[in-house]
């Protein structure tokens, strides 16, 4: 680890559990190098690019800020109208005492065009609660390797016990902390999210408890957390051990904990996949382009009308306004 960066980064857990055959339930062999590490400090964490990936980031931050123009301009214009009818709406929600989370799934299925939009549109998502006077959170989660890290050499040195549970280290990332009151786009904090060595594996289940959890300690009265993901949880290692639906199971057993629960409202957008299988509350786009208008359809539909999506549904059937595209 680089000198003076122990500071921004966090372990996920205090304890270091070590999996075993009578460990129930889901649980991480262990999670000493578990991370949360705020986008700031993201390059410094996991090291330099590679000229080749160097390249390959500017390329893509280049088509973000100027490729991208036109598609941003128009849905700027449909989350100012989508804005305009919350405030004047019969029933307006208490938007200053209304917080939200927007999680985004970092696997290495989203690289290309669906993290270029995923970076845009959670951008203009922010903005647009922002500009009702909401708090805001943009988190991402991925693993620090492929196919297990440091997890994976730890059980392998114990002898492979059997049951082990997680077999990968998490990597957190925070871009936004609901604390922050800016206004306007976030741009450059987004860079770092189009690293095309950052994407990796997928553990969603504990990523929405991390998520859950930093909600839970706001103050504010509503609590929303958005999941944006292209498919279900994988990490190889890890399933490879404990069995095919180890991470799909415990995702399922998450969603249903926090829909029961009640104090955070849950919701997801499949990107390109249905994730209706493991969210109550869900809409799915077929196409990258299409992700930022789904998501202000997904957010507007919430505050308004508290998530009465029913699984499954489409861009097109959520809300009412046209498409920008």
């Amino acid at each position: 680890m680089l000198r003076g960066l122990g500071k921004h980064l966090k372990s996920l857990f205090v304890a270091t559990p070590r999996g075993d055959t009578t460990t129930p339930g889901y649980h991480a062999y262990v999670t000493l190098h578990d991370w949360i590490v705020p986008s700031s400090k993201l390059s410094s964490a996991i090291g330099p690019l590679s000229g080749k990936h160097q390249s390959a980031l500017d390329t893509a931050w280049a088509e973000l800020e100027n490729g991208l123009a036109g598609w941003r301009t128009k849905h700027l214009i449909q989350a100012a109208d989508l804005a305009a009818e919350i405030r004047n709406g019969p029933s307006a929600p208490d938007l200053a005492n209304t917080v939200v989370s927007i999680l985004v799934d970092h696997s290495g299925s989203m690289r290309g065009q669906k993290m270029l939009y995923a970076a845009a549109s959670v951008d203009i998502a922010q903005e647009f609660l922002r500009t009702l006077g909401i708090k805001v959170e943009l988190l991402g989660f991925t693993t620090r390797a492929w196919r297990g890290g440091y997890s994976r050499q730890t059980w392998d040195a114990d002898g492979r016990p059997k049951n082990p549970g997680r077999l990968n280290d998490l990597l957190h990332i925070v871009y936004r902390e609901a604390d922050d009151m800016r206004q306007g786009s976030i741009g450059h904090a987004l860079k770092v999210m189009l690293r095309p060595d950052l994407l990796k594996e997928n553990i969603d289940g504990e990523a929405i408890e991390w998520a859950a959890d930093r909600l839970r300690k706001r103050p504010e009265r509503r609590k929303i957390l958005l999941v944006v993901s292209d498919g279900a949880p994988v990490d190889d290692s890890t399933l490879h051990a404990n069995g095919p639906r180890y991470l799909q199971d415990h995702l399922f057993q998450v969603a249903v904990q926090l829909e029961t629960a009640g104090d955070v409202e849950l919701l997801a957008v499949g990107f390109g996949s249905y994730v209706d299988n493991s969210y109550r509350v869900s809409t799915n786009c077929e196409a990258p382009d299409e992700l930022g208008r789904t998501m202000l359809m997904a957010l507007q539909r919430q505050l308004v009308a508290g998530g009465t999506m029913s699984a499954g549904d489409t861009a097109d059937e959520v809300g009412s306004s046209p498409s920008p595209n």
